[in-house]
């Protein structure tokens, strides 16, 4: 592989790397789904609270419930309602899933097992001592973390918050990346389009991408191909935790991102990636900012975001900032041989009757097709130099559902 190209795999390790979580805020625990903890989250009472029932059915003492056995019906426990008295020798309490078990009781005769009548109840089949009883603080104890630090919550871990009796959680803040596309030739949509230009679609589909990540996308007004203009826009680089650029990546006579930002102060981390789509990526530091610099082609921006991105803003918003997941898949068709670049292709997933997930790459892989893109299920991971593959063989995907893009 030439020198000049750094792998993908060093590239995004070097990113990572020179990222940290975003400062702690404490929410509201209804807002707290798809946020990373910053603090662990420590249960403030025990659950369950006490002995409780875990069937409907009736607390008893089981050397009184032989099969055969007529015991006295001495109350009933219903849940929120504790029985106040004691169980004592020959005698039941009716109880629901929930009830706290009364005293003096130590199993749970089911009530398809029993028969109730005029103030008693028969057991119909032999109760066994602890038996349908969930002891006190079986799911957590008071004072032990319940969730740890560093975890994207899901649904199930917010009603895990809410039963342990947090109504307030301390979260990284969602990162604020701002989103600049630069170029004379590109208006916004709906705009008029100048002689030669283009409709610009990176900054919104790059705002997608980074809101669907977990960040707080802020999309900036496109700069002109003028390193003055540029500079004076990214001059508000300090306002976010990520500057992502997109256009002006390259080694044309308008690819003014370096230019630019140098007279500000950028520092230079790496430039070009042995990658395909997305060569000309750029990253450094304009200040305290990291810089992100896409490629201005629409296909090279977003594939470099699912890339490099997402993790990115994974880091930034308190996790490891992983690579971006993949699975292993069949190809349905053969694959060309791959060069010295990692090749991302666009491609479509179908399942099969054995019910195996099977990629077919779109036939033609032009990095200025986002129509090929947007109708991709999948970006199938080609290191380089791969050999060819015959149809059937295991691969490595993206699923790009799976990442909400």
């Amino acid at each position: 592989m030439a020198n000049d190209l750094l792998a993908v795999e060093e590239a995004r390790a070097r990113i990572i790397a020179a990222l940290t979580p975003t400062a702690a805020e404490t929410v509201a625990l209804a807002d707290g789904a798809g946020r990373v903890l910053a603090r662990g989250v420590v249960a403030r009472l025990t659950q369950p609270p006490a002995d409780v029932s875990a069937m409907d059915g009736y607390a008893v003492r089981a050397a009184d419930a032989p099969e055969g056995a007529v015991l006295r019906m001495a109350g009933a426990a219903p849940a929120g309602r504790p029985f106040a008295g004691r169980v004592g020798p020959g005698e039941a309490v009716r109880i629901f899933t929930g009830g706290f078990v009364p005293d003096g009781a130590d199993a749970i005769l089911l009530q398809e097992d029993a028969s109730p009548s005029d103030g008693a109840v028969r057991v119909n089949e032999t109760v066994q001592a602890g038996r349908w009883i969930r002891r006190r603080g079986l799911d957590f104890a008071e004072g032990t973390q319940v969730l740890p630090a560093r975890r994207k919550l899901t649904a199930r871990d917010i009603g895990l918050a809410a039963a342990s009796n947090n109504p307030w959680l301390a979260v990284h803040r969602r990162p604020r990346v701002g989103i600049l596309a630069t170029g004379d030739e590109i208006a916004l949509p709906g705009d008029p389009i100048p002689p030669g230009g283009i409709v610009s679609s990176n900054a919104h589909a790059l705002a997608a991408l980074v809101r669907a990540a977990g960040g707080e996308p802020v999309v900036l007004p496109i700069a002109p191909d003028d390193t003055a203009a540029i500079a004076d826009v990214a001059a508000g680089a300090h306002a976010f935790d990520l500057l992502v650029t997109t256009g002006g990546a390259s080694v044309g006579d308008h690819d003014l991102i370096q230019q630019a930002l140098g007279g500000e102060g950028f520092e230079l981390g790496f430039w070009k990636i042995a990658m395909r789509p997305g060569k000309p990526l750029i990253w450094g530091r304009l200040g305290r900012t990291p810089v992100l610099g896409l490629p201005g082609n629409p296909v090279s921006a977003l594939v470099c975001g699912v890339v490099f991105l997402i993790p990115a803003i994974a880091r930034l918003s308190g996790l490891e900032g992983a690579p971006t997941p993949t699975r292993r898949v069949l190809t349905a068709v053969p694959l060309a041989q791959n060069d010295r670049r990692a090749d991302h292709l666009r491609a479509a997933l179908s399942v099969d009757a054995q019910g195996r997930m099977l990629v077919t790459p779109a036939p033609v892989q032009d990095s200025s097709m986002l129509a090929t893109l947007a109708r991709a299920d999948a970006l199938v991971m080609r290191a380089p130099f791969a050999p060819a593959l015959p149809a059937g063989a295991e691969v490595e995907a993206i699923i790009l559902a799976e990442l909400g893009v």
